[in-house]
Order: C-alpha cells, then sequence, then structure tokens
C-alpha cells in the first residue's frame, strides 16, 4: 500500500452479489476498506478504530429463523453506519420497523424519488435511477427513522440523520445506480467526514510481486482460454517470470468457437508467448465428477448425457484440472512443484459464492475456475491468481498497461466451459405447478388494456406488484401494441434478491415491426410481477401462435454443437462487420431446446430448436442491460442477424433477450 491514512471503513459481509464491488467503489473514493464478518462485534469495530460501517445487501430474510446472525450494538456504538438492501432491512427491524415478502418484488434498474434535503442525496436531483433487487420490502418504519427516499409506493431509503444512520433498499455500489458512486461519497465524506488520503500503489507490481513471492522458483502451468483474463494473466507470468518457468497451455476442450484455437495461438505468439495445444474434446465429452448429493456425493451422468447446467460446469471445471495435471506429467514434472494458474476475477468467485469473495453469497452459477477440486488446490498453496481482486474493466486497463494490442484486451469475453454453457441441454419440458397460472398472469399483463376492461380476476396481483404510474404506462403501452406471449418450457438462470434463481422465459412476439420500447417497458415489469419468471425475449418475425408444450431433447452431442457454432460465426460476422463491436461488452448465442410454429393438428414431433441473441452492455459485469435496437446498436444490424441465423439449417426461430442483470444472468446457464 502506498499513502495509506489511518482512516478505515469496514464493510460488514451480509453475503451480497456485489459485496466486493462495494470495497471496490470505497477504495476508487481513496478511503481504505477492510472486508468483515457480519457478525464482528460492535466492541472490536470500536477497538480497529473505523471511521463508518457499511453493511452489505444478501440472500437472506430478516425473518428468516436462521437469519446471519450480527451484534446489535453495532446500531448504537455511535459509528456512522450505511446498511445496504438487507442492511437497510437489518437497520429498520432493530428499531422495531416491520420487513415483509410483498406481491410487488423489484430486480432492475427502477427510478426512485429521493428527499434532495437528507445529506446523503446532497447536490442530486430528486428522481434518481437506482438498482433494486429484493423481495422483502419494509412494512413500518422503525422508531427514530423517516424515508429518505421512496420507489412507487415502496420504501427505498431510511435515516437517522442525528445519529448518522441510513439506510438505502437499492445498491448504490453498481453501475445501474446512476449517482451511485457520488451517494457514497456523500456517506463517506459528508456523513462519515472521511478525508481520502488513501491510495493503492500500482497495481501491476503489486501483482509481478505477488506471482513471484508465491511461485519463487518453481514452475507455473498457466491455462490460456484466449479471452482477455487469462491473456492478461499470462503476460503478467511472463513478465515477473523467467520464461522456462511459465508452461502456457491451451485445452480445447470441443465447446470453443469456430477456428479459436488457432486464433489463440497465433495471437499469443504474436506477444513472445509459446503455447501447448491439448486436444481433448473426447476427453470432455465423456468426463464425469463427483457433485454434492444430500450428506454424500453422487458420480454424475457423462457430460454428453448431462441436462443440469450445474453439473456441466462442474465436470468441465474438473476435467480441466485433471488435463492439467496430465500435461504436467508429459512434461516430466512433480505436481507438488508446478502451480496451476488462473485468469480468475472477483465476480467469478462471488458467483460461485467461494469464501474467497464471501462466506454468505448464494450460488448463481460454479466457473470452471472455482469448482471443489480447484479449492482443494487451493487449500494446498498451489493455485496462483494474480487477478481474483479484479473486475473486468479493471483488467482490459491492465492490458494496455502491458501493452497487449486492442484486439485482445477489447475481446468480447468468452466462459471457459465455452459453447457448452450456451447450450440448454433438456430431456423434458418444464412445467411445474405454477406454469398455469404463470401463464394466465404473463397473458394478462401483454393485454393489460383488455385486461382492464375485462375486470380480469389477476388484476389485483398486477396492482399489488406495480404503482399506479406503471400500471398507467402498462395501459398505454398495451393499447398500442398487440403482442403474443408465451411461457417457454424451459428454465434459465438469473438472480434476484441476491440469490440464484432457475425459473421460466417469456416469449413475445408480434405482427409488424417490433416496437422496441414498448418491449423493454414489459420485459423490465414481468419478472417483477411474475415472479417464477426471470428472462423475457422477443422472437422476430411474424407472431408466434401456438404454444409451445414441448422440447427437442437436447444433449451436448458434436451436430448440435455444430449449429450453434454456425449461427455464433454468423452473428459475430454481421457485428464485426457493422463496426459495433465496441458499443457492446458481450454477445453470447445460445440455442434453446424450442421448436416453434409446430402445427398441433399435424402432430410433428419436436425436432428444431431456436437461437437467441444477448447483447450486454456493463462496465463492472456484476450488474448490466441489453443493447436497445436503434439506440445501442442499429436496428438494421440487429434485423440482419435475425434474417441470417434464421437461415441455419435446423433452427426455428431467432429470439432477442430483453433481460437486464439482475434478473437474468449474462449467460442463461
Amino acid at each position: 500500500m502506498n499513502g495509506s491514512s489511518p482512516e478505515k471503513v469496514v464493510i460488514l459481509d451480509a453475503g451480497a452479489q456485489y459485496g466486493k464491488v462495494i470495497d471496490r467503489r470505497v477504495r476508487e473514493l481513496n478511503v481504505e476498506s477492510e472486508l468483515l464478518p457480519l457478525d464482528t462485534s460492535a466492541t472490536e469495530l470500536k477497538k480497529r478504530n473505523y471511521k463508518a460501517i457499511i453493511i452489505s445487501g444478501g440472500p437472506s430474510s430478516v425473518n428468516d429463523a436462521n437469519a446471519p446472525s450480527y451484534d446489535p450494538s453495532i446500531f448504537r456504538c455511535g459509528i456512522p453506519l450505511l446498511g445496504i438492501c438487507y442492511g437497510m432491512q437489518m437497520l429498520n427491524k432493530e428499531f422495531g420497523g416491520s420487513v415483509l415478502k410483498k406481491d410487488a418484488r423489484e430486480d432492475g434498474q427502477f427510478t426512485i424519488v429521493a428527499d434532495v434535503k437528507s445529506p446523503f442525496f446532497k447536490g442530486m436531483k430528486q428522481d434518481q435511477h437506482v438498482l433494486l433487487t429484493h423481495g422483502d420490502s419494509v412494512q413500518t418504519v422503525g422508531n427514530g427513522l423517516k424515508v429518505i427516499a421512496k420507489s412507487g409506493d415502496l420504501v427505498a431509503g431510511l435515516a437517522d440523520e442525528q445519529n448518522r444512520l441510513y439506510g438505502v433498499q437499492f445498491h448504490p455500489e453498481v453501475d445501474l445506480t446512476t449517482n451511485g458512486k457520488a451517494m457514497l461519497h456523500n456517506f463517506l465524506f459528508e456523513i462519515a467526514g472521511c478525508q481520502g488520503g488513501f491510495t493503492m500503489e500500482s497495481r501491476e507490481a503489486q501483482c509481478v510481486r505477488f506471482i513471484r513471492d508465491i511461485v519463487g522458483k518453481n514452475k507455473v502451468l498457466m491455462l490460456v482460454s484466449g479471452g482477455v483474463d487469462s491473456t492478461v494473466c499470462a503476460a503478467l507470468l511472463h513478465k515477473a517470470l523467467q520464461s522456462d518457468q511459465v508452461l502456457a497451455v491451451h485445452i480445447d476442450n470441443g465447446f470453443l468457437r469456430r477456428d479459436e484455437s488457432v486464433q489463440v495461438a497465433e495471437s499469443l505468439a504474436n506477444q513472445g508467448l509459446k503455447l501447448h495445444v491439448v486436444n481433448s474434446a473426447q476427453r470432455f465429452y465423456g468426463s464425469t465428477t463427483l457433485v454434492p448429493d444430500g450428506a454424500g456425493k453422487r458420480r454424475t451422468l457423462p457430460l454428453c448425457q448431462v441436462v443440469a447446467p450445474e453439473e456441466k460446469r462442474r465436470i468441465i471445471g474438473d476435467t480441466f484440472v485433471h488435463v492439467a495435471d496430465e500435461v504436467i506429467q508429459d512434461f516430466h514434472l512433480r505436481p507438488e512443484d508446478v502451480f496451476l494458474a488462473q485468469g480468475t476475477l472477483r465476480p467469478d468467485l462471488i458467483e460461485s459464492a467461494s469464501h474467497l469473495a464471501s462466506k454468505k453469497a448464494d450460488a448463481i452459477k460454479t466457473h470452471h475456475n472455482d469448482t471443489e477440486l480447484v479449492r482443494e488446490l487451493r487449500a494446498q498453496g498451489r493455485v496462483v491468481e494474480p487477478l481474483c481482486e479484479f473486475h473486468k474493466d479493471e483488467v482490459r486497463a491492465m492490458g494496455v498497461a502491458l501493452g497487449l494490442p486492442s484486439a485482445l484486451v477489447q475481446r468480447h469475453p468468452f466462459p471457459g466451459p465455452g459453447l457448452a454453457v450456451r447450450v440448454l441441454c433438456a430431456e423434458e419440458p418444464f412445467m411445474d405447478a405454477s406454469y398455469g397460472e404463470t401463464s394466465t398472469l404473463l397473458h394478462a399483463i401483454v393485454r393489460f388494456d383488455a385486461s382492464i376492461k375485462e375486470n380480469h380476476g389477476l388484476l389485483g396481483k398486477i396492482a399489488r406488484s406495480t404503482s399506479e404510474q406503471e400500471r398507467e404506462v402498462l395501459k398505454c403501452v398495451t393499447e398500442k401494441t398487440r403482442l403474443n406471449a408465451h411461457l417457454l418450457p424451459i428454465r434459465s438462470v438469473g438472480v434476484q434478491g441476491d440469490a440464484r434463481t432457475y425459473s421460466y422465459v417469456a416469449a413475445l412476439s408480434a405482427d409488424g415491426e417490433p416496437d422496441w420500447e414498448s418491449l423493454f417497458v414489459l420485459a423490465k415489469l414481468i419478472p417483477r410481477i411474475c415472479h417464477t419468471v426471470n428472462r423475457v425475449a422477443y422472437v422476430f418475425g411474424s407472431a408466434v401462435k401456438e404454444p409451445v408444450k414441448d422440447i427437442t431433447v437436447t444433449h451436448l452431442a458434436e451436430p448440435v454443437l455444430e449449429v450453434l457454432r454456425e449461427c455464433d460465426a454468423v452473428a459475430n460476422k454481421i457485428l464485426l462487420t457493422s463496426g459495433c463491436v465496441g458499443r457492446l461488452s458481450q454477445m453470447p448465442i445460445i440455442l434453446i431446446p424450442v421448436h416453434f410454429d409446430r402445427d398441433p393438428a399435424l402432430r410433428t414431433p419436436s425436432s428444431q430448436r431456436a437461437v437467441v441473441v444477448r447483447t450486454f452492455i456493463t462496465n463492472d459485469f456484476m450488474t448490466g442491460v441489453p443493447a436497445v435496437p436503434g439506440v445501442d446498436l442499429p436496428i438494421e444490424v440487429v434485423n440482419e442477424m435475425g434474417r441470417e441465423m434464421a437461415k441455419v439449417p435446423f433452427i426455428s426461430r431467432v429470439l432477442y433477450d430483453l433481460t437486464p442483470k439482475p434478473p437474468g444472468t449474462t449467460e442463461w446457464e
């Protein structure tokens, strides 16, 4: 550390997906921070002389019998305190207020009305765009607290200004809260009295020293995917160590894009890094692993027969490690003398619920670089991850500082498991007990104007989940836009209320050109009203007439992967030739086991699939939004993608993902 000042802020971890992002934002404001367990005592906090306390969000409910424990004295010890999301609900309950689960849950970017007289909102306008992600809401306000922000009828901010206690239901630490950094600045400097004398030394020098201290004279096996994370990690190793210490290996797992291995080898060779390419496709297809099963463990089916997304990720991650050990043996090295290096980032650890990022976070998905086997290697001190404190934009900045070419540094991320997690595998349609009611509710939403005239029985549920202003907007949207809506019998992974969801996808379609503004309004409201939906997509082409109640049986077979490779190549070529690559942070192309437009009278079996364009714009990769056609991407580029991918054999329809993160994750699995 360099220029360190004695003032510090403590972040008490309640299990938030964004806990480490709070830490990062505080450091960006030149205030030193430490992340400690939620149950750290007030006595310990006062002993350490913290200037302020920040309580993170978390997936629990304050009403749960097994809610995380804490010392109530933290609210009365005299240290300024900010509770975020779950932290605000703790504050409210501690002072006698109540918190209830309501029909209205909020997952996404919303506009709140702020009390601009509050020091927390100093210098800001009344309307603020923020990220809200919660199911529980404040019912009655605690003693001594006053409301300083509202989201429709829901409380979005509380304060006891005299005792410098503040709580916000939204997340000021993420990019989707437009003025979040300014709000944290107000709390730290205006309310807590911080001076901001803390700076970090060169992070590049810090990483180089870290690598040298850990590795010493040993060798390092670096698994290189060709993405920015592993490429920057490899460049750091190349700079920190002797060339004969670094074994850079690219494992072709059979799930790469077209010509990916060749391009990776060529690009790294241009940086002076020799790459050993190992073709292990057949090995991965047939691999299994052990997964938790009740109190014990069970062995999975071979990967080519697995449909559960978490099992696919675990098998792939563990197989990477097994293949890496075999590579070490091929080089006649002793495994105990070789370290495994990975380009693991902070979001990877948070979404995998790694204890390195948070002890209480809910697992959203297992990253291939944070499986149980990798964690065992960490425990043995055999893993080197110099970027594990970094977020994606910080890694890109590091790549620029290291002199890597722009084409490498700005390349869109590609997951380690590759196309394996971009094929939604299924053996039967998913239609649980909520399917019928959710379908009916979905239709009532997209035909809201008609639902009002008919006095639909679910109007009350819609009203309880929305504000009067939102219902007026919904009425206007559905009056001018006639849409069909279908609940697809598949599930996608999402993140809602800091917890993992595995829920339905709603598909919207219409005759004629799409009204994108109306579609995005509906995509924001549907998951908020339909709690079993976490993703909304638009179906290109004419309106879908028939409901989809069956799926095309799908596994990770080469013919299936080749269809996705072709669609991926088509979409990315269009994006590249249009000059729009830099407008997006990522663009996964997803294959789903849905055969649209089958005539039920003909009883044609489900044999085709559909493909989804998932555009994503973000800085921190913890939150983000889809690209809006006509705003973020030219409409003609989006339409061309839809037309050209529809020509790929065995594709029934093309969809466009309308979902922000949250409630949908970047990938569908």
